[in-house]
C-alpha cells in the first residue's frame, strides 16, 4: 500500500537544488560543460525551476513548494528537461561520488574544474566549516542531494535569532534523515569530504540543509520518505526535539554521520532508521 504523504506545518516551504552526474554512450562520466546551460550566476530557467553546471557536474532546482504532490513534480519535471538536454546515447545517474578521466580533466576549462562551493556552516559547533581539498585524488567529484527550507523573508544572516532558528533545525534533521541516510546510501567518499553532520547554509529565507547525497532523487518512494522525515522533523520541533531529549547521544549521531558507520555498541539505543519514525509512516 502507497505511505501517504503527510502534510508540513502552515508557513513552510521546501526546494531543492541536487547536482547528478552524465555519463556517456561508453559509461564513462563526461563534463556538463558544453551540454546543459546556465551558471550557477545565471540559472537556466525551466518550467517548475532551473538547470546549470556546476563544475562539471549538472545541477537543478525547483521552485519552493508547499506541498508532497508539487514536491514530487517538480523534481520530475525538471529533472526530466534536463535529462531531455543531453545528446543521444547520455544519461544523467545519481550517484553521489565519481572519478572522471584525465582525458576529460584535459579538456574542461578551469571554470570547470575549480572546486566552486563556499564552505558551509555546522550547526552543532556553529562555526565554518573549512574547505575539502582534493589534492590527494584531484579527478574525483562529489554530488549533493540538499533540501530548502523556507519561513521567513528578508532575515538578516547576523542575527543571532535567526541563526539559532537555523541550527535547531539542521540538528533535528540531522537526527531524521542524516542519520536514517547511512542505511541507503552507502558511499563514503562523498561524506569523507562534504556532507558532514550539521551542514549548512543560512539563508534570508530559512536554511539550506547540505548533508544528504543525491541519493533519494530519482525514486518516488526514496523523495516521499525524505518528504515525510523532514516535515516530521519539523512538526516534532515542539514535543520531540531529540537533539535534547536524547543529547547523551548527540556526539554519537554526528560521528556516525561523519564516519559512515554506528558504533556497535549503540546498535540498539541508537537505531537507523529511528524505529517510532519507520512504524508510523516510513517505507524505508
Amino acid at each position: 500500500m502507497t505511505t501517504q504523504a503527510l502534510t508540513p506545518m502552515d508557513g513552510f516551504t521546501f526546494g531543492c537544488d541536487p547536482e547528478l552526474f552524465i555519463f556517456g554512450p561508453d559509461g564513462q562520466p563526461v563534463s556538463a560543460e558544453g551540454l546543459i546551460p546556465g551558471s550557477k550566476e545565471e540559472p537556466h530557467k525551466v518550467e517548475y525551476g532551473a538547470v546549470q553546471r556546476d563544475g562539471l557536474a549538472a545541477e537543478f532546482n525547483i521552485d519552493p513548494v508547499d506541498n508532497f504532490r508539487d514536491w514530487n513534480r517538480n523534481i520530475q519535471a525538471v529533472m526530466g528537461q534536463l535529462e531531455a538536454m543531453l545528446p543521444a546515447g547520455h544519461t544523467l545517474q545519481a550517484v553521489p561520488s565519481v572519478r572522471f578521466s584525465e582525458a576529460v580533466f584535459l579538456a574542461s576549462s578551469k571554470e570547470a574544474l575549480a572546486l566552486g562551493c563556499s564552505p558551509d556552516y555546522n550547526a552543532w559547533t556553529q562555526t565554518v566549516n573549512p574547505p575539502p581539498s582534493l589534492d590527494h585524488d584531484p579527478f574525483l567529484r562529489c554530488a549533493g542531494g540538499h533540501i530548502h527550507f523556507g519561513w521567513t523573508k528578508d532575515a538578516a544572516l547576523s542575527d543571532p535569532q535567526h541563526m539559532l532558528n537555523c541550527c535547531d533545525l539542521v540538528k533535528q534533521l540531522d537526527w531524521y534523515l542524516g542519520g536514517w541516510s547511512l542505511k541507503l546510501d552507502e558511499n563514503t567518499e562523498r561524506r569523507s569530504l562534504y556532507g558532514k553532520a550539521g551542514a549548512c547554509r543560512l539563508k534570508d529565507y530559512g536554511v539550506e540543509y547540505r548533508v544528504l547525497s543525491n541519493f533519494w532523487v530519482t525514486t518516488r518512494d526514496r523523495r516521499l520518505a525524505v518528504w515525510n522525515r523532514m516535515v516530521q522533523a519539523i512538526a516534532d520541533m515542539r514535543n520531540t526535539y531529540l537533539p535534547d531529549r536524547v543529547s547523551r547521544y548527540n556526539s554519537t549521531l554526528v560521528d556516525a554521520i561523519n564516519q559512515s558507520s554506528v558504533p556497535a555498541r549503540f546498535s540498539r539505543a541508537f537505531r537507523f532508521p529511528l524505529t517510532t519514525i519507520d512504524h508510523s509512516y516510513a517505507r524505508y
